[in-house]
C-alpha cells in the first residue's frame, strides 16, 4: 500500500509549509518505501509515498493528465484499468500504472467516474483550472483514509492518523464508499448496493454462481510486476483463496515471475493454524513458509503494533500482532503483494456467534452491520499490519461484484442448522465441494471457524491477559471511567492498550476514530442480545461463544481479565 497526504486550501504557501508537509509525509514512508513525490499548486499540496507493484519504472506519483492541469495522489489498485483505458481512446497516458486512468476518467465523466473503478483506493484529485478537489475512498474501506480540518480553513487528508493528528484541530476516519468534493463542501455516498438497504434478499442459492464469482475475484487480483504470495492460515477462507490462486495462476500475468506459488503462515509452536496450514499447503503444492513466534515476541511488539494500526480495539490488536510479525518476515523474502481471506466471515456469517441467530432476517442484518464496520476492524488490521513493512494485501471476498452475488442470496441458505449438517459458511463450503476436481480435502473444507488471534495459538490471548494484569492494577480499573470516559475499558487488557494508544495519539479526535460497544466472539453490540448468557461473558475471542466453540472458555480454564 502507498501512503498519501494532501493539504488543501491552507493559508501558507511558503517553503516552511512545504517542508512541514514533507515532514508529515515522511511519517507514511513505511507504506511506500520505493519513491516519494510532492506536488504544489498554490495553496494545495499533494504528497505521495510509493509502493511500486505495477509499472515500477514510470508510475511515480502524483499522477497527471496530459497538460498537468489535473493531479492525483492515490493509494490503491485499479483492477479494471485496462478496460477503462479502452474507453479513453483520445487520451495519452504518461505511464502504465493502473492508477493513471483516474485523472483521465475525471476529464471525461466528472466526479461520477468513481463508481467505474473496480479496485481498492483512496485518492485526492486536484483540478488546477478552478482549484477544486475530490477525495474518495473505496467501497468497503480496504484502504485506510482520514480527513482533518485546520484552524486556517485548510482540509487535510492522510492514509494514516499519524500524518495529520498533530496538524489538525479536528479529524476523523473518512467513510468508505464516500466522496468529498470542494464544490459541494460535503460528503456523499457513491457506493449504493442493494444490500445496503433493510430489505431481505430472496435470490435462490446457486453454488456454481457463487463459485465463479469468487474465482473471478481472485483472478483479477493476480496483477503484479513483483513476486507475491498468499496468506494461508489453514482455515476455510485462506485455504480456498490459496486453492483458487494455485489453480488459475498459470493463465495470469502474475505467472511471469515463475516458480510455484508461495504461501505464508504464523503461529505459536504447536498452534492449530500451523498444522492446518501445512496440510493445506502440502495438498495444494505451494512453497510454504511457516513462521513461529513466542508470546513474549508478541508482547514486545505491542507498542509498535498500536502505533502502526492506530487503534485500541482489543480484538484488532490481538490479531494484528502476529500479522505484523509475519509481514516483516515476508518482506525480507522480497515479496511485495499478498492475497488474503478477510471478509468471508462477515459476508457469510462465519463467526461462531451466528449459530445463535434467531431468524434469517437478523442473520442478514448482522452480516450487513459487520461488512459496514470492516474498515474499523479487519480491513484496518490487514491494511496497516502489512503496510507497516511496505506490503500490500488484496482481499477477493470483498470484491464489489462478488459482494453483489453473495449478499443477494436468500439468508435462509446461510443459516446454521446443525441437525441438517449445515455449519457456519455452509453455502461457501458447498460451492467448492467438488468431488471430481476437489479444491480442498474435506477436513479442511469443513474445519470449524478459528479467529486469527485464536488460531495462532490459544496461549497467545491468555498470555496477553496475564501481561496486562501485571501492568494494570485493580485500583486503576476502579477509576477507568474517570480517566477514559469515552469507550471506557472494561478489562485490564483493554486498559493496557488504551494507555499505549493515548501516548501516541492523545487528541480527542483520535480516540473517537476507534469503535466501541459490547461484543462476544467479534459480534456487534446488537447481536449480543441473541443469547442472555453472553452478557456475562463479553470477550472478542471465538472461545467466548459458549456452547459452540469446541474449546470454549467454559470447557477450559477461566479467562484472566
Amino acid at each position: 500500500m502507498c501512503g498519501i497526504l494532501a493539504v488543501l486550501g491552507c493559508s501558507d504557501d511558503s517553503q516552511t509549509k512545504r517542508a512541514r508537509v514533507l515532514e508529515l509525509s515522511r511519517r507514511l514512508k513505511h507504506r511506500g518505501p520505493d519513491w516519494s513525490g510532492l506536488y504544489q499548486h498554490g495553496d494545495c499540496y499533494l504528497a505521495h509515498q510509493r509502493l511500486a507493484i505495477v509499472d515500477p519504472n514510470s508510475g511515480d506519483q502524483p499522477l497527471f493528465n496530459e497538460d498537468k492541469s489535473v493531479a492525483v495522489t492515490v493509494n490503491g489498485e485499479i483492477y479494471n484499468h485496462e478496460q477503462l483505458r479502452k474507453k479513453l481512446v483520445n487520451h495519452k497516458f504518461r505511464s502504465g500504472s493502473d492508477c493513471d486512468v483516474i485523472a483521465h476518467l475525471y476529464e471525461e465523466y466528472g466526479e461520477d467516474f468513481v463508481d467505474m473503478l473496480d479496485g481498492i483506493f483512496s485518492f485526492v484529485l486536484l483540478d488546477a483550472h478552478d482549484n477544486s478537489f475530490i477525495v474518495a475512498r473505496d467501497a468497503i474501506g480496504i484502504t485506510s483514509l482520514y480527513i482533518g480540518w485546520g484552524l486556517d480553513g485548510s482540509i487535510w487528508v492522510s492514509s494514516e492518523l499519524k500524518g495529520l493528528n498533530d496538524a489538525c484541530e479536528q479529524f476523523e476516519s473518512f467513510p468508505p464508499g464516500h466522496m468529498y468534493t470542494s464544490k459541494s463542501r460535503g460528503l456523499r455516498r457513491w457506493y449504493n448496493p442493494p444490500w445496503f438497504s433493510d430489505s431481505i434478499p430472496s435470490v435462490p442459492y446457486d453454488p456454481f454462481v457463487l463459485r465463479h464469482a469468487l474465482e473471478n475475484a481472485v483472478i483479477k487480483r493476480l496483477m503484479t510486476d513483483f513476486p507475491f504470495g498468499v496468506l494461508l492460515s489453514g482455515g476455510l477462507d485462506s485455504s480456498l483463496i490459496t486453492s483458487i490462486t494455485a489453480r488459475y495462476l498459470a493463465a495470469t500475468k502474475a505467472a511471469k515471475h515463475g516458480g510455484k506459488l508461495h504461501s505464508f503462515c504464523i503461529g505459536l509452536e504447536g498452534s492449530p493454524d500451523l498444522k492446518a496450514a501445512r496440510e493445506a499447503a502440502d495438498y495444494l503444492g505451494t512453497v510454504h513458509h511457516e513462521f513461529h513466534f513466542t508470546v513474549q515476541d508478541g508482547i514486545d511488539a505491542i507498542e509498535d503494533v498500536i502505533y502502526h494500526i492506530e487503534t485500541y480495539d482489543v480484538t484488532t490488536i490481538r490479531a494484528s500482532t502476529p500479522m505484523f510479525l509475519m509481514a516483516r518476515k515476508i518482506k525480507s523474502l522480497g515479496v511485495k503483494m499478498l492475497i488474503s481471506g478477510e471478509g468471508a466471515d462477515e459476508v457469510f456469517g462465519g463467526y461462531l456467534y451466528f449459530h445463535k441467530a434467531p431468524n434469517k432476517e437478523e442473520f442478514h442484518r448482522e452480516t450487513c452491520r459487520k461488512i459496514k464496520a470492516l474498515h474499523q476492524y479487519d480491513c484496518l488490521r490487514a491494511n496497516k499490519a502489512t503496510s507497516a513493512w511496505g506490503l500490500e494485501v488484496r482481499v477477493p471476498f470483498l470484491d464489489k461484484a462478488f459482494l453483489n452475488v453473495a449478499m443477494s442470496i436468500d439468508p435462509k441458505s446461510k443459516m446454521i442448522k446443525k441437525d441438517e449438517g449445515r455449519i457456519e459458511k455452509w453455502v461457501l463450503r458447498k460451492a467448492f465441494d467438488d468431488e471430481e476436481c476437489p479444491y480442498l480435502p474435506k477436513h479442511i473444507l469443513y474445519r470449524q471457524k478459528e479467529q486469527f488471534s485464536d488460531g495462532v495459538g490459544y496461549s497467545w490471548i491468555d498470555g496477553l491477559k496475564a501481561h496486562a494484569a501485571d501492568h494494570v492494577s485493580d485500583k486503576m480499573m476502579v477509576n477507568a471511567s474517570c480517566i477514559f470516559p469515552h469507550n471506557t475499558p472494561k478489562t485490564k487488557e483493554a486498559y493496557y492498550y488504551r494507555m499505549i494508544f493515548e501516548r501516541f495519539f492523545p487528541q480527542n479526535s483520535a480516540r473517537l476514530t476507534v469503535p466501541g460497544g459490547a461484543s462476544v466472539a467479534c459480534s456487534t453490540a446488537k447481536a449480543v442480545e441473541w443469547d442472555v448468557a453472553w452478557k456475562n461473558n463479553l470477550d472478542p475471542s471465538g472461545r467466548a461463544a459458549l456452547g459452540v466453540h469446541l474449546s470454549a472458555y467454559a470447557m477450559c480454564k477461566s479467562p484472566v481479565l
